[in-house]
């Protein structure tokens, strides 16, 4: 049975928020319990092949959600970025922006620091990141490239615990694994 849900606004945002914890804790109680199993390679790896899914799945429901047409550059992806499940629960900015480049970073991430609260390690993300960030902007725009400037298991400032570069190109893929300088605010 669907109702009608004519919510205030700010309880709308409420639902979201909860529905995108509830969907990070799926996701990471799935992640420990293939790494107890198989190890934290295989996990990564599998991680890495459910977000290459993933990330254009949730791309393509932004853009129709709110009717962003496919090839609108960089501001069209920094308008998606701030739709994704992660921005309704992590604390994310765009420090630098223009109509052919963008630097975002990730200032709070719900998953690092509950592992920060538990005296862990920050969890080695960047493998799945590449994959992640790389195909959202290339769903959006498929003239955009990704750049990782930093992202666990590199080494951060206290500050953000990642930040990627996307550039609008119709050169060869830029994306690579190595860190940039990390841009200061």
């Amino acid at each position: 049975m669907k109702e009608n849900l004519n919510l205030p606004r700010e309880e709308s945002r409420e639902l979201l928020v909860d529905a995108a914890k509830n969907w990070l804790a799926h996701d990471g109680l799935w992640f420990q319990a293939v790494e107890r199993r198989f190890g934290l390679e295989t996990a990564i790896d599998l991680d890495r092949e459910a977000w290459e899914k993933f990330t254009v799945i949730e791309a393509k429901r932004i853009m129709k959600r709110h009717n962003i047409a496919a090839g609108g550059g960089i501001p069209t992806l920094i308008q998606a970025l701030g739709c994704r499940l992660y921005a309704y629960i992590n604390v994310q900015e765009i420090i630098e922006a223009s109509d052919t480049r963008c630097v975002f970073r990730m200032n709070r991430c719900r998953v690092q620091v509950a592992r920060q609260r538990r005296g862990l390690p920050d969890f080695p993300c960047k493998e799945v990141g590449i994959v992640e960030y790389r195909d959202f902007a290339r769903t959006i725009d498929p003239r955009i490239r990704t750049r990782c400037l930093t992202c666990p298991p590199d080494p951060h400032p206290p500050d953000f615990f990642c930040a990627w570069e996307f550039e609008i190109g119709e050169e060869t893929d830029r994306q690579d694994n190595n860190t940039g300088n990390i841009p200061k605010k």
